[in-house]
């Protein structure tokens, strides 16, 4: 009977000194109940699929899109889109078009709602189905459905849209993740993001500034222009128009000319469009550029008002125009006269904003480049070319949320004063109409220039969540290598910095104004084109001033930021890029309600930075580590400070790594003296202790 005490004492003193949740022999758990801490919370995101840009990363989903044409069976084509779930991730469903007809799945098991669920076991599951290739009907700008096709498949050849697919995923609350989308045709065609062509095809390409034009040339077309003016016209917009959402890259299609088609050309999708291969260069009606003026319209490419709809085709209309005749391709009369047509009925019988009174569905293609450019000329005459419609273009790009006829307005009295919104709200608001403005009057207005104003990145450091942050030159970062397709910012020089998904990241700007006389400046920060964050302020002569603009990216992706000439590529990452190397805890043993402080070396593995806020895991829940970044190779360290309220050991954990911290009184500091003893464990010698102090008790006995 003496002898069974003895070993209860010690295989109770043994128990105690296991972390809290984990159970010993029998399943016995000591320490405070921690029923439902063991597992983060999941949380459930919907997504579009927007490209990220990176491979390879945990904290990435990649999807792969992959169309064959059908030549025997015209009017259908078939996807298969492969998905490569990262560790993280705990569920997907996907929601499929409407017209979308499945042929086969891997990995994936259809639910009651039409949506397909993945099985959570299969490594790369895919979804194989077809679609219809043949649309009619307008496609984008919200006008009644014309005659002929805006897409179509002959089986010799097809231009065909892309079809998206809905995406929600299942992840722990501490990870976000990012998702890239690459497109390819399986055979002779190529691929956009949003459009794609079947068929033999000559590809050409133009870069200008950063932003790529990729023209695509199929064997069936008949081109009226050269490749080489094609893509020359296009690179004179994209230097000319200077209101951001531009592009990695613009991918146009010259369809054959050999069908119905409804338009000339559509732009579809981001920055996808294509246009009737035998559309002429040399007129005011330059389809390939009024195509790329829609490109370049990132308020359109969400909700707009009705009231301010007209202002899409009214761009794409009047730019091209202006610019053919800045250019030399068009001369001035043949400028007015494409733009005197809104002059006559029954276009000019409606109120641009009010569509329900156009007598003529094109109002806004004809009546609306007119009173757009009397519009551009009036503010150009009260400013003395300080201000154009291209900077109230920028400031509604730069806008979150829907565009409306008063967010325009309030841009336009911004820039040139109540007078100048005063014509726009007469030929706008009633049916007025403007009368086309002679030779003279035009270069009264548009021959002032606007003052020189150069920008760039200030000295002051960029800051993370309201922290310095840290910047790398990309020379000295290994397997960083430029990109340029498919989403991929890429990286050309410059320096490289890594930020954690959902960290807001603020930026010094610097202006100054290099000319002679008073100008505005307008400080963007630009994100893989798109205007984030702008600022306007009036600079004197020589004048220079700085400002801070923040962005806060969602999830993680490769983005290049750009701040006037000065680029900087961002590695945008969340928690699953961090490799925990070692976890501590200090001290390891304290009273209840005391503080202990964790403290996690992490490492970026391969070739890529790693950045995000650590989730730290007890039987208390989730607390997350404040931001780090690490370089490729590189370690760092992100703490996070702990209490617990009762007596135990407990489990702490962060990535792979786990250690304990003892809560209680005496125990707590003999096993934290212990523990500072080379060679000897806190649970090891307790158990000794025990022994001895048992073994002296059965001796007194006896």
């Amino acid at each position: 009977m003496k002898s069974r005490f003895a070993v209860c004492v010690i295989v109770l003193l043994l128990l105690a000194s296991l972390p809290a949740g984990i159970a010993g022999a029998g399943g016995f758990s000591s320490g405070p109940d921690t029923s439902g801490a063991s597992e983060p919370a999941i949380a459930t995101a919907a997504s579009d699929g927007s490209p990220s840009a990176m491979a390879d990363d945990d904290d990435v989903l990649h999807q792969r899109t992959e169309l064959r044409h059908l030549p025997d069976r015209p009017g259908e084509f078939e996807v298969e889109t492969t998905f490569e779930p990262p560790e993280p991730m705990r569920g997907l469903e996907v929601d499929l078009h409407d017209d979308a007809a499945v042929v086969a799945l891997e990995g994936f098991e259809e639910t009651g709602d039409g949506t397909y669920r993945w099985d959570e076991a299969t490594a790369e599951p895919s979804l194989r189905y077809e679609m219809p290739s043949d649309r009619t009907g307008d496609v984008r700008h919200d006008h009644e459905d014309r005659d002929g096709y805006t897409f179509v498949d002959t089986g010799e050849w097809g231009v065909v849209q892309v079809p998206s697919v809905g995406l929600s995923l299942r992840t722990p609350q501490s990870v976000t993740l990012g998702i890239e989308e690459t497109v390819t045709v399986d055979g002779e065609g190529a691929a956009g993001d949003d459009i794609a062509f079947f068929g033999p095809v000559e590809e050409y390409e133009r870069t200008v500034d950063g932003e790529t034009i990729r023209l695509v040339v199929p064997e069936a077309a008949d081109l009226m222009e050269t490749p080489d003016d094609i893509l020359e016209s296009i690179a004179a917009g994209s230097e000319r128009l200077d209101v951001g959402s531009s592009s990695d890259e613009v991918f146009v299609v010259a369809v054959p000319t050999d069908v119905d088609w409804g338009p000339r050309g559509v732009q579809y999708g981001d920055a996808d469009a294509w246009v009737a291969a035998d559309a002429e260069l040399e007129a005011a009606a330059n389809v390939w550029l009024h195509e790329y003026v829609h490109v370049r319209q990132g308020f359109a490419s969400g909700e707009t008002t009705t009231d301010v709809r007209w202002l899409v085709e009214a761009q794409a209309e009047y730019y091209p125009a202006l610019l053919g005749y800045e250019t030399g391709t068009i001369s001035f009369g043949e400028f007015g006269n494409h733009l005197e047509r809104g002059e006559r009925s029954p276009y000019a019988d409606g109120a641009l904003n009010n569509p329900s009174t156009w007598a003529d569905r094109d109002t806004d293609y004809v009546k609306g480049p007119l009173v757009y450019g009397e519009i551009d000329r009036q503010l150009r005459l009260a400013t003395d070319g300080d201000r154009t419609l291209e900077d109230v273009f920028r400031q509604l790009n730069a806008q979150n949320g829907a565009v409306s006829e008063a967010d325009f307005l309030t841009a336009l009295e911004d820039a040139g004063g109540s007078e100048v919104r005063s014509v726009a709200e007469r030929y706008t608001q009633t049916d007025a109409t403007p009368e086309m403005w002679s030779r003279w009057e035009h270069g009264d207005a548009f021959d002032q220039s606007a003052a020189i104003v150069e920008y760039g990145l200030g000295s002051e450091p960029i800051e993370v969540a309201a922290q310095s942050w840290e910047r790398w030159d990309s020379s000295e970062i290994d397997g960083v290598e430029a990109g340029s397709r498919n989403g991929d910012a890429g990286i050309d020089g410059g320096d490289v910095m890594a930020v954690p998904a959902g960290e807001s990241v603020t930026v010094p700007v610097a202006m100054a104004n290099v000319d002679d006389r008073v100008g505005t400046a307008d400080a963007t920060l630009e994100v893989n084109g798109d205007i984030v964050a702008l600022e306007q302020r009036h600079l004197e002569p020589g004048e220079r001033a700085t400002t801070r603009l923040s962005w806060e990216p969602a999830e993680p992706g490769l983005y290049n930021l750009r701040v006037g000439d000065d680029r900087l590529t961002v590695f945008v990452r969340s928690s699953p890029s961090l490799t925990v190397t070692d976890l501590r805890v200090d001290p390891d043993g304290v009273d209840p309600g005391e503080t202990v402080t964790a403290t996690a070396t992490v490492t970026a593995d391969g070739d890529r930075p790693a950045a995000g806020t650590l989730p730290f895991q007890s039987a208390n829940g989730v607390v997350t580590g404040d931001p780090v970044a690490i370089a490729p190779g590189e370690t760092g360290t992100t703490t996070v400070e702990l209490t617990f309220d009762d007596d135990g050991r407990y489990e702490v954990t962060a990535g792979e790594q786990s250690t304990t911290v003892t809560v209680g009184g005496g125990l707590s500091r003999a096993v934290s003296a212990v523990d500072s003893i080379p060679g000897f464990s806190g649970v090891a010698v307790i158990a000794t202790l025990a022994l001895v102090v048992t073994i002296g008790m059965l001796r007194r006995r006896q």
